[in-house]
C-alpha cells in the first residue's frame, strides 16, 4: 500500500457529474477510501458530500429520480427562484428529507473536504472547507451556482458563483504545485486521484462564457469578467499539465471513454444511466490503480 498524503479531485459538469457518481460507487464498494483530502468542483462538490457521508448510490439516486422534476433543474426554476437549480428544493428538501445526507456520518468522517467557488468581486478560486453539515451545506450551494442563470451565494462576507470559473480541476492547489495557492490546514498530498466528466481528448472553447459575458449581468466585476473570458485557455493548460503529472506517475486519471452526450442541464434518462455505467466501469478497470494510490 501506498504511503504519504493522497487527493480526490472531482471535477465538476452539472448533470455529467454522475459519471463521477459511478466511480465513487465502485470505490466505496470495493472499501477504497485512505484519503487525505477530497476537493469537488459545483457537481463534484455534491458528490464529495455522498463519498464523505458514505452513502453509495445517493448522488445517482438524486439525479435520477429528480431530473425531471421541475422544482431541481429547470428553466421555470430559473424563472420563479432565479437559479437554475433549486436552492430550496437541492439543499433543503432532498438534502434533508427526500434522500438526507448523513450528516452524523459525514462529520464523524476525518476527510478534509474543500468545495471550490469562485469569488465574484476578485475572480479567484476559494477552496471552502465543508467540515460540518448540514452548516456548510451553503458552501456545496455556491461551489455549484452556475453563472447568469443562479443567484450569488454568500458565504462568510464573500459572494460565489460556481467553481469551475476559477479552478475547473484543483489537482494543483490539492498537490501543492508550484504557484497554487496554499489552502490554511492543508499539506499537500503526495498524489491524486482525478476524476474528470469529459474524454481525454476533449478541447474546451469559450462559447458559453461568451454568452455570460454579452449578458452584461457581470459588468462592474472586472476581474469575474476576466477569469470568464480566459476560462477556456486555462481550462485547456490545466488538462495538458494533468496528463503530464499522469505520465509522471503522480496522478491517476479517470474519465469518459468517449464524448459525452449529457449536457451540464441535460436530463434523459437513459443518457445519464449509460454516463453512470461508464463511470462505474472505468473504476472497475482501474481497481488496482485505485488502490495503489490511496494512502
Amino acid at each position: 500500500m501506498a504511503t504519504g498524503d493522497a487527493a480526490l479531485v472531482l471535477e465538476g459538469g452539472g448533470f455529467r457529474g454522475i459519471f463521477s457518481a459511478g466511480v465513487l460507487d465502485v470505490m466505496q464498494e470495493h472499501g477504497i477510501y485512505g484519503f487525505d483530502s477530497i476537493w469537488g468542483v459545483s457537481a463534484g462538490a455534491i458528490n464529495a458530500v455522498s463519498f464523505k457521508s458514505r452513502q453509495i448510490g445517493r448522488s445517482m439516486r438524486i439525479v435520477l429520480a429528480f431530473r425531471d422534476d421541475k422544482r431541481f433543474m429547470s428553466l421555470w426554476s430559473w424563472a420563479k427562484t432565479g437559479n437554475i437549480t433549486g436552492a430550496e428544493f437541492m439543499y433543503e428538501e432532498v438534502q434533508e428529507q427526500l434522500d438526507p445526507c448523513d450528516n452524523e456520518a459525514f462529520n464523524a468522517n476525518p476527510l478534509r473536504m474543500y468545495a471550490v467557488a469562485t469569488d465574484t468581486m476578485f475572480g479567484t478560486a476559494a477552496y471552502l472547507p465543508c467540515e460540518s453539515f448540514p452548516r456548510d451545506v451553503v458552501k456545496v450551494r455556491a461551489s455549484a451556482s452556475l453563472p447568469m442563470v443562479s443567484n450569488r451565494v454568500k458565504v462568510d462576507g464573500h459572494l460565489y458563483l460556481d467553481g469551475g470559473t476559477a479552478d475547473s480541476i484543483p489537482y494543483a492547489v490539492a498537490l501543492g504545485l508550484d504557484g497554487a495557492p496554499r489552502v490554511a490546514g492543508h499539506t499537500p498530498a503526495d498524489r491524486a486521484v482525478v476524476v474528470l466528466t469529459r474524454e481525454r481528448g476533449y478541447v474546451k472553447t469559450n462559447a458559453t462564457e461568451q454568452m455570460y459575458l454579452r449578458s452584461h449581468r457581470y459588468d462592474g466585476y472586472d476581474y469575474y469578467t476576466d477569469a470568464l473570458a480566459s476560462r477556456a485557455e486555462r481550462y485547456n493548460e490545466s488538462r495538458r499539465q494533468l496528463f503530464e503529472l499522469e505520465e509522471q506517475g503522480r496522478v491517476l486519471v479517470l474519465e469518459p471513454p468517449r464524448p459525452v452526450e449529457v449536457a451540464n442541464t441535460g436530463s434523459d434518462g437513459e443518457k445519464l444511466l449509460t454516463l453512470y455505467l461508464q463511470g462505474r466501469r472505468a473504476a472497475t478497470e482501474k481497481l488496482g490503480e485505485l488502490e495503489a494510490f490511496r494512502r
